[in-house]
């Protein structure tokens, strides 16, 4: 903020505390005011709309001769007292007629002015109506609004405020890295005005970054959760967020009341809502995390039609109750955690949330059949980046069958969970596939039924893709001895997989290859593309393992021949690397390396972890071999990180052993557990360019942090700062519209952006940042960064 000086003129109020990040945020709202006269900032209550509005006046208030004024509206008792409370507030006391909005732009017409309309929520038509009436009349006037929803005028600029950035929950980050996150260091600062001994410690970096995740990034939340340091420890707050409401109910108290608490700053919210709308945000809080529109039709609609619905969403994505997040070509809707908690106490009992429960239960186990159906087809990639969307809801699906008493219920669960298991595998979910298995076997009904056998089956190979060998046998062994009991003409295929399997971990190979014969047989009878699928990979991967080479590419030509018909990217990867496998063992060191190099490629156009993890494997046991242990080191770590062990049979196990016992040897226990560490905590995109050589060394830390692109992704916000579209993108860069599409997404969740401009922003401070000391790099400079340089 300016320091006070008699130069200043308005009512602008000086900062009472550090205003903590939003740097893009600061940098587009200028932006937008320097090429509009009328800026609207949108957002969920408590996410910091009235101090982003001021912080921006603060800046540019130099611009501005006839000075900057803030009009709170919360206050005023109903929209005919607007003119006369902007009247007053800009040095023009007005009288209560129909020439008071007249009066008032004859005063401000010869100004130059920014007008800040705070919290407009309640009067959006009477603020509308005198915004555009001012604008029209007032060529120096400039107005910023701070609202839940946008006025819907000519020539608004709308810029929808998201959440403080918030450390990701799945990396274990030093404190130095986390600190850096903006909802940690606001709550940091706010903490140590509370007790100055506070700090930000290795003891207690978990447990406050898991309250700002928590609060999803909302600065009121965290401002209220900070000062309850007054009786309470990090850890106490955290167990206490549960119940956010009762927590966060001591403010500050010069704050305005909507401010007071969170609960007050949400009923503030849905006082704007219509009933309808109260009814529907209550029904969305059955998702967890984000969901599409079929899934809300097809789950909370109740009785309106779907037109009814989607106009319902639209309204509460005005009033910043909903965040629209973009999906591919899908648009996903998002309740912050506050809200979603805040909609399910507004459902009328606990009947009614059990119901939507059950009908989120089986609309999802309705989608997870489907594209288990489409699974080998052209939609393959499509239905992994769904489902991938649609984790949260398929977890808290899964965890409804498993907590229920009903055996019933257990039995969908597994049936859920058998539809899963390609994606899982697909995924490199391998544990969190067994697990599920494990909670489904052991409360399903025992009798001998397909999805028991399948469940079984499915449970057993994930078991044996860990290295859990001795698990995987029991599991195949107790599905076979169920099969026995089965009439399903469905199981008798599944009994020569499951014996292929049970051969392969045993290492009968070429008992092996005979029963996958039959699966293949039998599953070209029965109209079963997946399985004929599974039953060609276990034909490849058990003649791999005996040697024999030329039928490995029988197989692959075989799948690739369904791929041709049907599409199986996914599996022609996961040939590639059986192949890879059979020529390592061979001894074929330099042909073994071109094909893992050619399989790291083509699974990582449809991001197959499982494949990729395997590919990872055998090139840190290429590495060692090539006595670069700590090459080796980070890529067995990498094939960790990435999907697990990927073993497949004991004859894996030895070369896994031997590559470890190798790095080790030659680096000593430390220097094999920093690099493993390395390659464990590095994201799969630059694991991958790593293992092909495109690197030197992957972004040790990091791990694919908030600000870790991939140098494509590099390439494509380079780009973005040029202003350039996604279809010139993909011109100059010889790729899809829709892949350039696709990394510009990435790009924007990687850095936590909801806009072009601040990809484009980034990059400039990035090139700042690296420019030597004594080297200037030109600025796009706004408007009121110019005129602030001619009036100082």
């Amino acid at each position: 903020m300016p320091t006070a000086s008699k130069s200043r003129v308005g009512n602008l109020p000086y900062e009472l505390t550090s205003f903590v990040g939003r740097r893009r945020e600061l940098a587009e709202t200028k932006r937008l005011l320097s090429v509009t006269r009328l800026v609207t900032i949108t957002g969920a209550g408590g996410i910091g709309k009235t101090r982003l509005a001021c912080r921006v006046a603060s800046e540019v208030l130099r611009t501005f001769d006839d000075g900057v004024w803030l009009v709170d509206l919360s206050e005023i008792p109903d929209g005919s007292s607007l003119v006369a409370a902007v009247s007053d507030i800009v040095g023009k006391p007005a009288e209560y007629n129909e020439h008071t909005a007249p009066k008032l732009a004859e005063h401000l017409a010869p100004k130059t002015a920014l007008l800040i309309l705070d919290c407009c929520d309640q009067f959006i038509a009477s603020t509308a109506a005198l915004c555009a009436f001012l604008l029209r009349s007032c060529p120096g006037l400039r107005i910023l609004t701070t609202t839940r929803q946008a006025l819907g005028i000519g020539g608004e600029a709308v810029f929808r405020v998201p959440p403080m950035t918030v450390p990701s929950e799945d990396l274990q980050r030093p404190v130095h890295s986390t600190s850096r996150c903006e909802a940690i260091t606001l709550f940091t600062e706010r903490a140590a005005t509370i007790v100055p001994e506070f700090g930000l410690t290795d003891a207690n970096h978990g447990a406050v970054s898991a309250i700002c995740r928590r609060l999803d990034g909302i600065p009121l939340a965290i401002e209220l959760a900070a000062i309850r340091l007054r009786a309470m420890s990090v850890e106490q707050i955290l167990q206490k967020l549960p119940d956010p409401y009762s927590l966060l109910s001591v403010g500050t108290t010069g704050a305005p009341a909507r401010q007071q608490t969170l609960r007050r700053s949400i009923d503030w919210t849905r006082d704007l809502c219509s009933a309808e709308e109260r009814a529907l945000w209550a029904r969305l809080s059955v998702f967890e995390e984000s969901f599409d529109l079929d899934a809300a039709e097809g789950i909370c609609a109740g009785n309106l039609a779907a037109d009814e619905v989607l106009d319902l969403i639209a309204s509460l994505i005005d009033k910043s109750i909903l965040i629209r997040e973009d999906h591919g070509a899908t648009a996903r809707y998002r309740l912050l955690g506050t809200l979603r908690d805040y909609g399910r106490e507004q459902l009328q009992d606990d009947t009614e949330y059990q119901s939507l429960r059950r009908l989120h239960r089986d609309w999802y186990a309705r989608l997870v059949n489907q594209a288990n159906s489409e699974w080998i087809s052209r939609h393959q990639v499509d239905w992994i980046a769904r489902l991938e969307a649609e984790q949260p809801n398929l977890r808290a699906a899964l965890e409804h069958c498993g907590t229920g008493q009903d055996g019933a219920e257990r039995d969908t669960g597994l049936r859920i969970a058998v539809a899963l298991y390609p994606f899982w595998c697909a995924q490199g979910m391998l544990g969190e596939g067994r697990q599920w298995f494990t909670r489904m076997l052991d409360g399903a009904h025992g009798h001998p039924s397909a999805d028991r056998i399948e469940g079984l089956y499915a449970a057993g190979v994930l078991a044996a893709l860990q290295g859990d060998l001795l698990a995987a046998r029991a599991l195949i062994d107790d599905g076979m001895k169920h099969s026995a009991h089965a009439a399903d003409e469905h199981v008798g295929l599944l009994d020569f997989y499951a014996a292929g399997c049970h051969a392969i971990l045993r290492g009968h190979f070429s008992q092996a290859q005979m029963f996958f014969d039959k699966a293949v047989s039998v599953s070209r009878n029965h109209e079963a593309p997946l399985k004929q699928v599974w039953a060609w990979l276990g034909l490849a991967l058990a003649s791999g393992l005996s040697g024999d080479i030329a039928r490995v590419q029988l197989c692959l030509r075989s799948i690739s021949e369904i791929g041709d018909t049907r599409g199986t990217e996914t599996y022609r990867g996961w040939i590639q690397w059986i192949a890879a496998l059979t020529t390592f063992q061979h001894g074929d060191l330099a042909r073994a390396d071109s094909m893992v190099k050619d399989c790291l490629r083509s699974a990582s156009r449809v991001n197959d972890r499982l494949g990729l993890a395997g590919c990872l494997e055998i090139s840190a046991w290429i590495s060692v071999r090539k006595r670069d242990a700590r090459r080796a080191a980070v890529l067995l770590g990498a094939a960790h990180g990435v999907g697990g062990a990927c073993i497949v049979s004991p004859q894996v196990l030895p070369h896994h052993a031997r590559c470890e016992q190798q790095a080790r040897r030659a680096l000593g226990d430390r220097a094999f557990e920093a690099a493993f560490s390395n390659g464990s905590n590095t994201c799969v995109a630059d694991a991958v360019a790593f293992a092909l050589g495109e690197t030197q060394t992957t972004n040790q830390g990091l791990a694919c942090s908030d600000t870790t692109l991939t140098r494509r992704e590099r390439q494509v916000a380079y780009l973005v700062s040029k202003g350039m579209t996604n279809r010139a993108i993909a011109s100059e860069l010889v790729i899809s519209q829709r892949t350039a599409q696709g990394h510009v997404e990435h790009i924007l969740t990687k850095l936590g952006f909801n806009s072009r401009s601040q990809i484009a922003a980034w990059i400039v401070e990035q090139e700042y940042q690296s420019a030597p000391p004594n080297q200037t790099l030109p600025t796009r400079r706004t408007g009121f960064e110019a005129g602030e340089q001619r009036a100082s």
